[in-house]
């Protein structure tokens, strides 16, 4: 394949006015994964959770594709794989090392299974292919509402116990002695994350999630320390990405994952610059002031 060929597989906006007007509700599930995952991923980070959303998506993968195998709802099958995921780490994965240890146990499991039921499945090659990397389809009116509505109760939920959940990630133990109940608000969230990790597979796939849920909040963090900002950055990144990436791939004939991942590495790679220019010019600016008073 020649240059020309491998572009116009990639990029090639033929008739892309009427197929945009086919996938306004993909836009809108876009947009609502990209809230979701922006909020959820401030918290990934803080908690240091960043493999274990990786885990989770294993088991999620394995339930979708279990759930394809069974002629079942795909998107029921993943919720059920992330939920016991995020249930078992919730309970099993107190300290650190135990947490690291037990999503290494299950990541290997979750995949090997999902790769047992999609070998399986007898169906459209597709389908199979479209749970590891994600796909554009047409999302239904009431697909759409179905997404919108468990996104917001995940919203809300994570809203209501913002504050303990804040004090809980900054410090376990100060927030223990307060009488802050750690552990319940972590299976709490753990919950909450499965939910959210099921529910971003439809767009990226289950081996791509990690876009969604952590690389924009990453991003945010590398530009700015303020609480408030991360948390709109984060929001506005992983929209940018999720929406982004689905008005690119309805333009040529790669699934959406490649998109959607590259759009948020290249605002990650331009959040460090920008984070790494400002700390070199706050380094220059010290030594500036610590080399003047030495003078006078």
């Amino acid at each position: 394949m020649d240059l020309g060929n491998l572009l116009h597989s990639i990029f090639n906006f033929e008739n892309y006015a009427e197929l945009l007007v086919l996938v306004q509700n993909s836009i809108w599930a876009g947009a609502v994964l990209g809230l979701l995952g922006g909020l959820m991923g401030t918290f990934v980070m803080k908690r240091d959770l960043a493999f274990a959303v990786h885990g989770i998506s294993e088991l999620s993968f394995a339930g979708a594709a279990f759930a394809l195998l069974i002629g079942a709802d795909i998107i029921l099958g993943s919720l059920a794989g992330s939920v016991i995921a995020a249930v078992v780490l919730g309970v099993m994965g107190v300290r650190a090392r135990d947490k690291n240890s037990i999503i290494g146990v299950i990541m290997p499991f979750g995949l090997g299974l999902g790769i047992l039921f999609l070998s399986l499945y007898e169906g459209r090659a597709a389908n199979k292919f479209g749970l590891l990397t994600g796909q554009i389809v047409s999302v239904g009116t009431v697909q759409l509402q179905v997404l919108a509505v468990a996104a917001v109760v995940v919203m809300l939920a994570l809203v209501a116990i913002w504050r303990p959940l804040t004090f809980a990630s900054v410090d376990p133990d100060v927030a223990t002695a307060r009488g802050v109940p750690v552990r319940a608000l972590a299976l709490g969230f753990m919950v909450l994350l499965g939910i959210s990790v099921a529910l971003s597979i439809q767009i990226v796939g289950a081996l791509l999630v990690l876009a969604l849920l952590i690389t924009p909040a990453a991003a945010a963090m590398r530009v700015t320390s303020s609480p408030r900002l991360v948390v709109t950055l984060s929001i506005v990144f992983a929209m940018a990405a999720t929406v982004g990436g689905i008005l690119l791939a309805l333009g040529g004939r790669l699934p959406i994952s490649p998109y959607v991942t590259t759009l948020s590495f290249v605002i990650y790679v331009a959040c460090r610059m920008i984070g790494n220019a400002r700390a070199k010019r706050g380094l220059n600016g010290r030594i500036v002031r610590t080399t003047t008073t030495a003078v006078a």
